[in-house]
C-alpha cells in the first residue's frame, strides 16, 4: 500500500498505529501546546469554519492505548501521573495524549530520521521529559528558538516572542546537510582580519576562514511570523511560514524522502516538502479543515496533481497478518503461562478466548502483537472497550469482594 502524497483526516494516533515503522525520514509536528484557548479562522478567510479546542481532558485520552504506554515506559507513565499533583489534571490529560503519539511517531521514523517538536513555554518543559523517554536523552540535538517580532507588550512582563522547537534524531546517524541552509555572515565578522576570528588559532594547526557559502545558523532562528496581509495567509489560526519549514525540510532530508506531518492543520509543511521535491504525510482530525487543505494543496505550489485525501485508516503491511487460527492460540497460551491476560487466573486453553488487545473499530489490526487470550468473563466484560476500562472493572470488583469479606457480608 502507498501511504505517500496522502493528506489523512481522522485521529494521527489511529493513523499512525497503521503505518509501517522505519517509514519516513523526517517528522515536524505543531500540536496544541494546553493553552486553555479557543481557536477560529476568522471569516472571510480562507480558512473560515475551521477551528480547534486547545483545552484538554480525559476524554481527549485515546483510553484503548494506554496499556501499550504503560507496560512499555513505566517510569514516563509514572511520571505523567504526578503532573497531575505538580500542575494540572488537563495538563497530565493533554502529555497522556501527546506522549501516545509520540510514541507512535518514533516507531514509524526512519533510523537515520529527525523529528522537530514545534512548542511554546506552556507545556515544552514537560514534553521535553516526554521526549528524552522516548527518543533517548542522548537523542537529543537541539533547543532552537524562533524569534519574531510583533506589536504591543504586557505592561508588568517582558513580551512573549518566540517558540521552541525541539530537534531529536532516532540515531547518531541522523541527515544534517547544512550547507543547504547556511546564512551570511555578520559583516563585522567578515571584515576582522585578526587570528581571534580568522587565521590559524594558538596551539593547533587548524586555519580558519569564511565558508563561501555563509555559515551554520545558531540555535535561535530570526523570522517573522505571518502578518494579516501575507500572500502565505489561509486564515488558519496557527500557520507557520513557508520559511521556517524550508530550513527545517532542507537539512534534514532528501529530495524523494518522506517528510510527515501529524498535525499538518493548514498543510504549510505538505506544501513545503511538495515545492522541494519531497513525498509527504499530513494528518489532521479537523473534517471542516478537509476542504481547505485540500484547495491549497492543489492550487497553492501550482504543482500538486496526484495526492490522496481519506479518511480511512491506513493497514500496515510491514507485519504479517495472522488469523486467530489455532497454531495461534497455542503460541499465546504458551508466552501468557497458561494465564487470562486481564484476571491473571489460570485455565486450560479451550477456557481461553483470542481477544484484540487495541480493538479493531480503534485503529487494531489483525497481527499477533495485537493478539490476547482472555477468559470468556473478562473477554465478556471488556467487549470492543480498551483494556484500561476492563482492569478497572476488575479492579472494582475485587475491591467490593474484600469489602463483603471484612464487613462479614
Amino acid at each position: 500500500m502507498e501511504f505517500t502524497n496522502t493528506l489523512y483526516t481522522n485521529d494521527n494516533l489511529f493513523i499512525l498505529n497503521g503505518l509501517n515503522s522505519n517509514l519516513v525520514d523526517l517528522i515536524y509536528l505543531d500540536p496544541p501546546f494546553n493553552s486553555k484557548r479557543m481557536y477560529s479562522a476568522p471569516i472571510g478567510s480562507r480558512a473560515a469554519g475551521t477551528s480547534f479546542k486547545d483545552m484538554w481532558t480525559w476524554q481527549d485520552v485515546n483510553e484503548e492505548y494506554l496499556n501499550t504506554l504503560a507496560e512499555n515506559y513505566p517510569l514516563l507513565t509514572e511520571f505523567i501521573a504526578s503532573i497531575g499533583a505538580i500542575h494540572s489534571n488537563a495538563m497530565k490529560a493533554y502529555l497522556t495524549y501527546m506522549a501516545q503519539r509520540i510514541v507512535e511517531m518514533h516507531r514509524v521514523l526512519k533510523n537515520t530520521g529527525s523529528l522537530y517538536l514545534h512548542c511554546d513555554p506552556t507545556a515544552s518543559h514537560y514534553l521535553k521529559v516526554l521526549l528524552d523517554e522516548i527518543f533517548g536523552r542522548d537523542n537529543f540535538r537541539n533547543e532552537i528558538i524562533w524569534c519574531y517580532r510583533g506589536g504591543g507588550s504586557p505592561k508588568k512582563d517582558f513580551g512573549r516572542r518566540h517558540d521552541v522547537i525541539f530537534r531529536y534524531s532516532k540515531s547518531e546517524n541522523y541527515t544534517f546537510i547544512a550547507d543547504r541552509i547556511r546564512i551570511p555572515y555578520q559583516a563585522e565578522g567578515l571584515g576582522r582580519t585578526d587570528d581571534a576570528m580568522w587565521g590559524k588559532h594558538k596551539g593547533t594547526d587548524k586555519v580558519y576562514k569564511p565558508n563561501p557559502l555563509g555559515k551554520i545558523p545558531e540555535d535561535w532562528w530570526l523570522m517573522n511570523i505571518l502578518n494579516a496581509n501575507d500572500p502565505e495567509r489561509t486564515g488558519y489560526p496557527t500557520q507557520k511560514p513557508l520559511a521556517l519549514l524550508h530550513r527545517i525540510i532542507k537539512v534534514s532530508s532528501n529530495e524523494g524522502d518522506i517528510v510527515m506531518d501529524p498535525f499538518c492543520g493548514c498543510a504549510t509543511t505538505c506544501v513545503a516538502a511538495q515545492q522541494l521535491g519531497r513525498k509527504w504525510i499530513g494528518i489532521d482530525i479537523e473534517k471542516q479543515a478537509a476542504g481547505i487543505l485540500v484547495e491549497r494543496l492543489s492550487n497553492d505550489a501550482g504543482m500538486f496533481k496526484d495526492f490522496v485525501n481519506t479518511e480511512i485508516t491506513p493497514q500496515r503491511t510491514d507485519i504479517q497478518r495472522v488469523e486467530p487460527v489455532k497454531s495461534v492460540k497455542e503460541r499465546l497460551y504458551k508466552e501468557q503461562h497458561s494465564l487470562c491476560n486481564a484476571c491473571g487466573t489460570q485455565f486450560e486453553i479451550w477456557n481461553l478466548e483470542i481477544d484484540h488487545i487495541i480493538p479493531k473499530s480503534k485503529g487494531g489490526g489483525d497481527y499477533y502483537e495485537n493478539y490476547q487470550l482472555l477468559c470468556s468473563h473478562c473477554n465478556k466484560m471488556k467487549s470492543d472497550n480498551p483494556m484500561e476500562s476492563l482492569r478497572l472493572k476488575i479492579q472494582t470488583r475485587k475491591k467490593l469482594l474484600k469489602g463483603k469479606i471484612i464487613f462479614g457480608e
